[in-house]
């Protein structure tokens, strides 16, 4: 898939609450690098995994399901799902989600059917890619992500 940058920015931009499906609260998943990043620059993050609900990450209690947060005003859609999970994920979402907009689907994460779904709804989809890399990226954080910019010596 190819997204231009102008379009990735504005939907960077306009999100403001994000639903994370998937999250872990293991510092060292990805999922939880990239709730805390996004947390960390603004964004209202709320994680979604039925085995932690009731704690706390990114500073917003756990839940266990989407249709929790129907009130929240959750207008983003982060998913740390296997493919396949997404179709039934993303009918959730429409089904419960008055205000999403966007659907978000990770690095290694597509589901045409889903995508199609959503944008039919008229939301915008994102497949294959990573907010908080495409964030770095976009708004001249790149270097600050941890990102090896150096050259490494061959003498170590």
């Amino acid at each position: 898939m190819s997204y231009s940058d102008a379009y990735l920015k504005s939907l960077l931009t306009r999100a403001k609450t994000i639903a994370v499906v998937g999250a872990s609260p293991n510092p060292v998943r990805p999922s939880n690098y990239v709730g805390r990043y996004l947390s960390r620059r603004g964004y209202r993050v709320i994680a979604i995994n039925p085995g932690h609900a009731g704690t706390e990450l990114f500073g917003e209690t756990v839940r266990a399901g989407l249709d929790e947060l129907a009130d929240e005003g959750v207008d983003m859609l982060d998913i740390f799902r296997r493919s396949d999970a997404v179709p039934a994920i993303v009918d959730e979402a429409l089904a419960t989600l008055p205000d999403l907009r966007l659907v978000w689907m990770q690095i290694g994460v597509r589901n045409e059917e889903a995508a199609a779904t959503a944008e039919a709804r008229g939301l915008d989809v994102v497949q294959d890619r990573c907010p908080k890399i495409e964030h770095q990226r976009l708004f001249g954080e790149l270097r600050k992500g941890g990102f090896a910019t150096g050259v490494i010596s061959s003498k170590l």
